[in-house]
């Protein structure tokens, strides 16, 4: 890669005039305005200005010490200190030439892999997954993909919510108000009526409530049938999960619900208490603020009419129940022993921020140099809103179900498919508006900054213009229909590459940056990075197609534009791949 080439040499030059320097941190990054080069580094002012040295004076004698001839045309030194490096075509060429022969795919494997555990997904048992659950699961299973990319070790952990007050409720139902044959057709419809049933008798009668309590507590004691009913709940659920992570081609490594913390949850209360970090009131046990913080960033204070009062994070409630944030504790701690991680990732909604703060920081207070040791990271996410600006729902009001909203994509991409393409066979259009449908989906789930709301729209998400996954799957196929016509001369044979053209130069420095976009989007836990990426990618592809005809071309033209052509095709699949969006042949 042609910018750890730059960066490599830089920091040596650095070391030569300051043999003590610390260079980890002297980067070089793709320049933001073209017109200056191709890649810049503005790390010698900061190192200057430690020094108390002035940076233009040192970016001069850095220069001097830089041997990048072979790379750059030249480097020039821009404003306070700045670095500029235009690249040679040249060396260009020979990092096209050695993608083709596919020694690389303009990323590297990190220097230092580490291990990283992303939690993600976590439905509830006996509920239907709905259309919420695609934010979690899409922006989780993208960043499980684009770290194992990069060559760490991730472990993917399904926190499944299977324990709980619920389950008395469920229990309760099932014993009195089960109907097996509607269990057999639908299970989780079947237990989605339990519920509901015995939730309102349970908020009309206290009676109820007693009778749906006394379930619960048999199920937490162990009793058998209880145990029996439980399980077999949650592996009707589990059938449900599988089938949508299957259509959605996600995966985990582990799926450790609520109830498989539970026997740890009496002995975490129990060391807290000891240590001093949680205490008793009111029958309850808590964790109050320790006024190591300034109250405004203090998760354990809350301001009511101006004043500052206690909002601890509770670990026992003052029935002896447990709740998550005990659930939580015995999870990092059970992560950290079985695999330590030096990072964990946590993909759940934004409105969860406060708990995740006083967890992470009751964590640090209860094992300090476990915390020490790992980097504990609340990746946060907004809203999916319908087209009136509302949260989304269906026209009754209701949630809408995930499987129903992955139906409706794929029989929305076969119209648009069949009007594209109607002679091609049924079951061919079937399986391209598979992929268009579902890909539409969590592409538009992706695209956006994921702490931002975005609206729900079809006609935007299936468009094949702006900045879609049919868009992208459709450069894709386009590349595919230039390849096929010269399969024979496609894969980045050894002839002489000529980069002449503006289109052609623009989209191989593009290429340059795919593996900068992945390391990005890993560090700050942000797929869209990737997706702008691809659509520029897609622009540059679409620009230099119209302008430098590859099949009309002879020799070293032709060889270079079918590489651009091949490599084009290879990034944009690799790219949707790790969104988790399969490509199709064509269209």
């Amino acid at each position: 890669m042609l910018h750890l080439t730059l960066q490599a040499r830089l920091q040596a030059a650095v070391r030569t005039v300051l043999p003590d320097a610390e260079t980890a941190a002297i980067l070089v990054r793709p320049c933001p305005d073209a017109r200056h080069g191709d890649y810049q580094s503005n790390a010698l002012i900061a190192v200057a200005k430690q020094r108390k040295l002035n940076p233009r004076q040192l970016a001069e004698q850095v220069k001097a010490a830089l041997d990048v001839a072979d790379v750059c045309d030249a480097v020039d030194i821009a404003g306070p200190g700045f670095l500029n490096f235009r690249v040679r075509p040249a060396a260009l060429a020979a990092t096209l030439q050695a993608a083709g022969r596919g020694e690389h795919l303009f990323y590297a494997a990190a220097a230092q892999p580490r291990t990283v555990v992303i939690d993600f997904s976590s439905p509830n048992v006996a509920k239907p997954m709905h259309v919420g659950h695609i934010r979690s699961t899409g922006i989780g299973d993208a960043l499980q993909r684009i770290f194992r990319l990069l060559g760490h070790r991730v472990i993917s952990d399904n926190h499944i919510g299977d324990w709980g007050t619920q389950f008395g409720k469920l229990l309760l139902g099932w014993k009195q108000i089960l109907d097996r044959d509607a269990l057999a057709a639908d299970a989780i419809a079947e237990l989605e009526r339990l519920y509901k049933v015995i939730n309102a008798e349970c908020d009309a009668n206290p009676a109820r409530l007693e009778e749906a309590k006394q379930e619960l507590v048999k199920l937490q004691a162990g009793d058998a049938d209880n145990i029996a009913v439980w399980q077999e709940m949650i592996r009707v659920s589990q059938v449900q999960f599988d089938a949508i992570y299957g259509r959605l081609g996600v995966k985990f490594d582990h799926a450790l619900g609520e109830s498989f913390y539970n026997p740890q949850l009496g002995p975490v209360v129990e060391d807290l208490l000891a240590r001093g970090i949680a205490r008793e009131s009111e029958g309850a046990v808590g964790v109050f603020s320790d006024g190591s913080l300034p109250p405004k960033q203090d998760p354990f204070l809350v301001n009511r009419d101006g004043e500052w009062i206690a909002d601890p994070a509770l670990v026992r409630k003052s029935d002896g129940g447990f709740n998550y944030m005990t659930t939580d504790l015995a999870t990092i701690d059970y992560r950290l022993k079985t695999w330590a991680p030096a990072e964990i990732v946590y993909v759940v909604d934004d409105r969860q921020a406060p708990h995740f703060k006083k967890l992470f920081l009751t964590f640090a207070r209860w094992q300090p140099e476990s915390a020490a040791k790992v980097k504990l990271v609340h990746v946060g996410f907004g809203k999916i809103l319908g087209e009136d600006g509302k949260p989304f729902k269906t026209r009754s009001g209701d949630t809408v179900k995930l499987g129903e909203l992955l139906d409706e994509a794929e029989e929305r991409a076969l119209k648009v498919v069949t009007e594209k393409n109607p002679d091609l066979p049924e079951a061919e259009r079937k399986e391209i508006a598979r992929v268009v449908g579902l890909g539409a989906v969590k592409y538009a789930d992706l695209l956006p900054n994921r702490q931002s709301d975005y609206m729900f729209s079809w006609d935007k998400m299936l468009a094949l213009q702006g900045n879609t996954a049919p868009y992208l799957l459709y450069a894709y196929t386009r590349v595919q229909s230039v390849l096929r016509k010269q399969a024979s001369e496609a894969r980045g044979q050894e002839t002489e590459l000529q980069l002449v053209a503006a289109e052609e130069l623009a989209l191989a420095k593009h290429f340059l940056n795919f593996g900068l976009v992945l390391e990005a989007a890993a560090e700050e836990y942000r797929p869209n990075f990737l997706c702008n990426y691809l659509y520029d990618l897609a622009g540059l592809f679409a620009r230099f197609y119209e302008n430098c005809p590859v099949l009309k071309a002879e020799g070293a033209e032709r060889a270079t534009r079918l590489l651009l052509c091949d490599l084009t095709g290879r990034v944009l699949k690799q790219g949707l791949e790790v969104l988790g969006i399969q490509t199709t042949e064509q269209m």
